[in-house]
């Protein structure tokens, strides 16, 4: 594990326990799709989570990789994701939230 890795390993189980305590978290996020699978990659210099989506961003199906990939990752329905912003860009601010 590199440095890059770990830092990411910290960030998400930080998000994981913003989830759990506050019922909400916001993440930020830079798509690269058409990768060969969808798994975290890497932070950027600003923390922005790098997502690798095995998808084609084309008509919400890179959006709809990314909410099942989200939902398994944070334990949450898809209906509990939301893309905030960047609907159809690479760069995404998505709020996840706890089931009710």
């Amino acid at each position: 594990m590199n440095e890059y890795n770990d830092k990411l390993e910290v960030i998400i189980k930080n998000y994981k326990n913003e989830l759990a305590q506050k019922g909400k978290t916001v993440i930020k996020f830079k798509i690269i799709s058409k990768a060969n699978r969808t798994e975290f990659l890497g932070l950027m210099d600003d923390n922005t989570i790098k997502l690798a989506v095995d998808e084609v961003a084309q008509k919400g199906k890179a959006n709809n990789v990314i909410y099942s990939f989200l939902s398994k990752e944070f334990g949450v329905g898809k209906q509990n994701i939301k893309i905030i912003s960047g609907q159809s860009s690479k760069l995404k601010l998505i709020s996840i939230q706890k089931e009710d």
